[in-house]
């Protein structure tokens, strides 16, 4: 009798897993925060007793290191990733023995693309396959990208994805259920995952990396590749070295004077309140990183790394949610925080500032006006889909230190959705510019009237 358990951490698109019998369990690729992955084992009543990565991660910080060290677990690393503390090397084929009365075993295979030393590992029980944690190699529909490590590195990589993909086709059942870490949202998977679930015959059926040939794979899988958000190069480090425990304690409360001399001193004072509730009344030169959307991803990406950061949430509950999402990306501790609203935020003699929200309809009426400007805010690859004609892109990660480029008038930003549109909103109202978020699915673009051209 065995069990599988997922941990998701659904704001950075990414999945981990507690697997084991009745006794014991083993962890993959845990995130930062431990206390929900305890939580889990005791529920089941087990013991935690490996530990493993698939490899160094590059967009999270992981909690592989500190959940051994409290569990007593063996903490199973790829061998060739370079560490700066003790852990079990694993190589390709070494086993580990899960659970000995339930007979599970977990086999390490070395698949190598997302990373040099990636290596998948394989539960079994009493010698047959019963999953594969796949990591960032084998995803659903998808494999996991290749570009992270080096940009020498990207076309062997992409390569050597190709043959891994291919080795865990060969080697297992296609019964066989395969468990990602990767592809329901992070920046780590070449494509989103197409779908929840899969096995290794679904994929034989219908994964690019098993139904074309090397080059044509490889060369599709480079031409897709997307921009890497700015954190990642922090993850890497910062997973080598060895985490610190995180620290979840609520960080200092600041008052209406605290928050406008943080906000003179130019750190940032985010609010992480929905997009509507912002636009209708905020802290002037504050930014709106909405605590529902990807937090953590797009405030990481955008924020100067290392730059103090003050949170403004509706409530303790909204505050704590997001400071866990926050440390899973190494932002540990806020300089500071307020819960309420705009009311509890500003001056007695102040008043909020506010700017309008529209959608593609309003925009098409304005969009002949003097004096407009439609900025797009999406990523190359959205915006070579089509794009509305006239219309300046510059991409949201690069929006901060380009704000400059934009043309006089009033600006109508948009982008697929409506959430990085009024990111984008809220730093050009933090400048001064005029602005209105259009808040609506870019879906609508051409039935409401605009006129839209492919790149």
């Amino acid at each position: 009798m065995f069990f599988i358990d997922t941990v998701d951490v659904a704001g950075l698109g990414n999945r981990g897993y507690l697997a084991g019998g009745e006794q014991s369990a083993v962890v993959v690729d845990p995130p930062r925060d431990i206390d929900q992955v305890l939580a889990a084992a005791a529920r089941r009543d087990v013991r935690i007793t490996h530990v493993v990565e698939t490899h160094l991660h590059n967009d999270y910080v992981s909690g592989g290191l500190e959940l051994a060290r409290l569990t007593g677990a063996a903490y199973l690393v790829p061998a060739d990733a370079r560490v700066a503390f003790a852990r079990t090397p694993v190589r390709d084929g070494d086993r580990a023995v899960v659970d000995a009365d339930a007979g599970l075993t977990l086999r390490a295979l070395a698949t190598p693309g997302h990373t040099p030393h990636h290596t998948s590992y394989v539960l079994e029980e009493h010698g047959t396959a019963i999953a594969a944690f796949t990591g960032g190699s084998l995803l659903i529909g998808t494999v996991g990208r290749p570009d992270l490590v080096e940009p020498r590195l990207t076309e062997h990589l992409a390569r050597a994805q190709h043959a891994s993909a291919h080795r865990l086709a060969a080697e297992l059942p296609d019964e066989t259920p395969v468990l990602p870490t990767h592809g329901f949202g992070s920046f780590c998977s070449s494509a989103q995952a197409a779908g929840d679930a899969t096995t290794i015959g679904k994929e034989k059926a219908y994964n690019g990396a098993l139904t074309r040939d090397v080059d044509t794979f490889v060369a599709d899988l480079l031409a897709a590749l997307d921009d890497i958000p700015a954190y990642y190069t922090h993850m890497g480090p910062l997973n080598a070295d060895g985490p610190r425990p995180v620290d979840l304690t609520p960080p200092a409360v600041a008052d209406a004077e605290e928050i406008a001399a943080r906000l003179a001193a130019g750190e940032w004072v985010v609010d992480l309140r929905s997009r509507v509730a912002f636009a209708e009344g905020h802290v002037a030169g504050s930014f709106n990183f909405e605590a529902e959307g990807q937090l953590a991803t797009y405030l990481a990406w955008l924020i100067p790394w290392g730059k103090p950061v003050t949170l403004l949430a509706e409530s303790a509950d909204q505050l704590a949610a997001a400071q866990r999402e926050l440390v899973r990306v190494g932002i540990d501790r806020p300089a500071a925080a307020a819960t309420g609203g705009p009311a509890d935020w500003i001056g007695a003699d102040e008043s909020p500032a506010a700017f309008p929200r529209a959608d593609f309809a309003d925009l098409a009426r304005r969009v002949q006006a003097e004096g407009v400007v439609v900025l797009d805010v999406r990523r190359d690859s959205e915006r070579s889909g089509g794009h509305i004609d006239g219309s300046l892109h510059i991409p949201l990660h690069t929006l901060h230190r380009r704000i400059g480029e934009i043309p006089e008038g009033k600006v109508w930003v948009h982008c697929a959705g409506g959430m990085r549109a009024a990111i984008a909103a809220s730093l050009l109202d933090a400048v001064g510019r005029d602005v209105v978020a259009v808040d609506d699915s870019f879906d609508s673009t051409e039935r409401a009237g605009l006129v839209v051209r492919a790149c």
